[in-house]
């Protein structure tokens, strides 16, 4: 009589899936593609400006340059295939989001302290599950169906009552999302129960 009882939702891997990778950082100047990558551009001690995309390096003369774009105006060049203005940013004020490797302990705990950053570069948190969040309309999530990851998806709603009785929010891929700003097409949704979803 004093063994433990057996968790019921030990074999079932939607009722807890783990969390999606987390995004890691990367300068541009490391060996990494950049065509339509999310970067980051600044200065150290200053700060960071993110929601840009990158295209290939540019060399002029000794300089290595990067065209950076705003993130809506990537989707629309890529959608109607038109030329957009890319200013060019020098190499090393550009760092490049890539999804990292799973930590060994990314099985549960999340951050929900304040915690200090360094100036030195830019920083990601952990994805952070969307029921612990304030509010999610238009910030990127990370949708985990059967240990897969759909990215590039953005929440369109908060959370709401689904028919089934579940906790749930629509998201839609980014692509949508952007065209909806563009041209006022509303996008396709899917409704996803809130824990299957982290905010990236």
């Amino acid at each position: 009589m004093n063994e433990p009882l057996p968790d019921p939702f030990a074999d079932q891997p939607d009722w807890a899936p783990r969390p999606p990778r987390p995004i890691e950082i990367v300068p541009a100047t490391g060996r990494v593609e950049l065509r339509g990558q999310r970067v980051l551009v600044g200065l150290p001690g200053l700060g960071w400006r993110g929601d840009l995309r990158a295209d290939d390096r540019v060399v002029q003369g000794s300089r290595t340059y990067v065209p950076v774009i705003p993130e809506h105006e990537w989707y629309r060049a890529e959608s109607d295939q038109v030329e957009v203005f890319a200013p060019l940013v020098p190499v090393e004020r550009v760092w490049v989001e890539t999804v990292g490797a799973r930590r060994a302990d990314a099985s549960g705990g999340h951050e929900t302290d304040a915690r200090l950053v360094s100036l030195d570069a830019p920083t990601h948190r952990k994805p952070t599950p969307v029921f612990e969040a304030d509010a999610v309309t238009g910030r990127r999530v990370v949708h985990v169906a059967e240990s897969v990851e759909h990215r590039d998806l953005r929440a369109v709603t908060e959370t709401y009552s689904g028919a089934e009785g579940d906790i749930c929010i629509r998201v839609t891929p980014e692509m949508d999302w952007y065209r909806w700003v563009w041209r006022g097409q509303s996008p396709t949704t899917l409704e996803v129960p809130v824990h299957l979803l982290w905010i990236e």
